[in-house]
C-alpha cells in the first residue's frame, strides 16, 4: 500500500484526504500541529507527526519515509517545501521513486488592474511556456521555482505537479472551513455596511468547488502513478476550474444581495473599498487578491477525465458559506494568515 505524507488537512488537504481514505489503497499520515486535533485523525485511520511547517527535520524525514507527498497547507512556506525536497534526495539516493503533488495559487498569474478592467490574457496549462515566462518575483513563484528546479535535479526518481488553483469556495465536509477570497469580502462587508470591491471590480478570476479541485487531486494523483518521469517532466503545472470567471464586482453585487436578505446592509450595490481599509481585507495584496485578472483553463485536467460537479458559486454562497459566516462572533480584523508572496511592482 503506497504511503502518502499529507501536509495541511484543512479546507483542501480535508477534502483530499476524504477522497484518499474512500478509496482504501493509501497509508496516509499527515501533519498535526495541535495535540488535540490527533485523535480525530486516527479514528479515521489516518497516522499523525506532530509538528509545524517551521519543523524541517520533521518534514525531511517524514517526507523520506512516503511514497506520496502533498503540500496543501500554504502557497508561500519555502522552508517546508525545501525540508520536502531533502527528504525526496534522500529517497533518490536509496533509489526510491517518489510523487510530489505542490499547491500554488491563481495570484501567480495576477495582473496589476486593481479592479479597473478585464484582462485578455489567458492562461492555457497545456501551454506551460506562458506560466514559464512569468517574472520570478510574481505570487508565489520563488516557491514554484524551487520545486521545478528540483524536479529536473531529481528526475527520473521523483515526479512533480504543481497544482494552481482559482478562486475556491465551498464549506469542507467534517469541520466546516471555509475559503480565503470570498469569505473575506463577506466579512469586510458586514463589518463596514457595505458590499466592498477593488476598484471598480472588473477584473475576472476562474472559480472552482473545493470538492471538485479535491477530486482533481486525485485525478493528478492517478496519471502521475501511470506515467514515465520524462514525460512529467514537460510540464509540471495544472490548473483547475470549474469554466465559470466571475468578476469581483459581480461578486461583490451577489455578496450584497444575500446581505441585503439578511439585513446587515441597506443597500446591496457594491461601493469602492478605500485603500486605508486594506488592513481589513489583506493588507498590501489586497489588490492582487480580490482585485486583479487571473484567467486560466484546466486543459489537461479535463482531458484526464476530470470535470466539475458542484453547486456555482452564488448558490454557495447563499446557501453554505455565508450562513455560516453570519454565525460567528467577534470583530473581524482582516485576513491574517499569508496569501501571497513575490515583489512583482504589477502585482501590489
Amino acid at each position: 500500500m503506497p504511503s502518502v505524507f499529507l501536509l495541511g488537512p484543512g479546507l483542501i488537504g480535508g477534502e483530499v484526504l476524504d477522497n484518499l481514505l474512500q478509496e482504501k489503497t493509501y497509508d496516509v499520515t499527515t501533519l498535526v500541529r495541535r495535540k488535540s486535533a490527533e485523535d480525530a485523525f486516527h479514528q479515521l485511520g489516518v497516522r499523525t507527526v506532530p509538528g509545524t511547517l517551521d519543523d524541517k527535520p520533521i518534514i525531511t524525514e517524514q517526507a523520506a519515509a512516503s511514497d506520496i507527498i502533498f503540500h496543501t497547507a500554504t502557497a508561500d512556506h519555502l522552508p517546508s517545501v525545501e525540508a520536502i525536497l531533502d527528504g525526496i534526495r534522500e529517497r533518490t539516493k536509496r533509489g526510491q521513486e517518489t510523487i510530489y503533488i505542490h499547491t500554488s495559487g491563481a495570484s501567480l498569474l495576477g495582473d496589476g488592474a486593481q479592479g479597473s478592467y478585464k484582462s485578455d490574457v489567458i492562461f492555457d496549462d497545456d501551454k506551460p511556456s506562458g506560466i514559464d515566462q512569468l517574472p520570478d518575483s510574481a505570487a508565489h513563484r520563488e516557491i514554484d521555482l524551487a520545486i521545478v528546479n528540483a524536479q529536473k535535479e531529481l528526475s527520473p526518481h521523483a515526479k512533480f505537479a504543481i497544482m494552481i488553483p482559482p478562486v475556491i469556495y465551498g464549506v469542507s465536509t467534517r469541520e466546516k472551513r471555509l475559503s480565503i477570497q470570498l469569505p473575506t469580502m463577506v466579512r469586510y462587508s458586514i463589518k463596514h455596511g457595505y458590499a466592498g470591491m477593488i476598484g471598480k471590480g472588473l477584473s475576472v478570476w476562474n472559480q472552482v468547488h473545493v470538492k471538485d479541485l479535491a477530486r482533481g487531486y486525485l485525478t493528478l494523483l492517478h496519471w502521475l502513478e501511470r506515467t514515465s518521469s520524462s514525460e512529467v517532466v514537460k510540464n509540471p503545472y495544472f490548473f483547475c476550474e470549474n469554466g465559470q470567471e466571475l468578476s469581483w464586482e459581480e461578486c461583490a453585487a451577489e455578496i450584497g444581495r444575500i446581505l441585503q436578505q439578511a439585513s446587515k446592509v441597506t443597500d446591496p450595490t457594491p461601493k469602492t473599498i478605500p485603500p486605508q481599509n486594506y488592513s481589513d481585507l489583506f493588507g498590501e495584496y489586497s489588490g492582487l487578491v480580490i482585485g486583479s485578472n487571473a484567467r486560466n483553463r484546466a486543459n489537461l485536467l479535463r482531458k484526464l477525465g476530470w470535470q466539475p460537479r458542484e453547486k456555482n458559486t452564488f448558490a454557495s454562497l447563499l446557501e453554505d458559506e455565508i450562513p455560516l459566516i453570519l454565525q460567528e462572533t467577534g470583530e473581524f480584523h482582516g485576513y491574517a494568515a499569508a496569501v501571497a508572496s513575490g515583489t512583482f511592482e504589477g502585482q501590489t
